[in-house]
């Protein structure tokens, strides 16, 4: 599979073209099914790094939350902060967080860790914010 991404402004033309001749380069032999969708820029893997490695390990290191792991710590999280699904299965309920933070764009990755500073923050636990590096990715 090929992801194709048309960039903004002036260089679209030439990019449409280039897709359209990809297209039409296709064995004719096969059915094709192309989609096209909004690009949505997702989460860094630096700022991912930052959430497992500073945000969680901080969380961690002190002893609020004995015996969870940086696994119950992230869902947690995206439960409080996107919302929990409410599911049945063998007579017993079990709740899951709504949204993963794989598919956040940047932005919405950045309130997601945000949200994770403040709410320790009330709770006493500083979580340093991300390096000037980071911010820029």
């Amino acid at each position: 599979m090929s992801d194709i991404i048309l960039p903004i402004g002036d260089k679209r033309e030439a990019a449409t073209e280039g897709a359209c001749s990809f297209l039409r380069g296709l064995d004719k032999n096969i059915k094709w099914k192309c989609s096209v969708k909004r690009y949505r820029k997702t989460r860094s893997n630096q700022q991912n790094a930052y959430l497992w490695g500073v945000c969680y390990k901080t969380i961690l290191d002190t002893e609020l939350l004995e015996g969870w792991t940086s696994d119950d710590l992230h869902d947690y999280f995206l439960g409080e902060h996107f919302g929990w699904k409410e599911y049945w299965g063998f007579g017993l309920k079990k709740i899951k967080p709504i949204n993963r933070s794989s598919k956040l764009s940047t932005t919405e990755f950045m309130d997601f860790v945000d949200f994770i500073q403040r709410f320790m923050a009330e709770k006493g636990v500083f979580i340093p914010d991300p390096d000037e590096e980071f911010d820029s990715a």
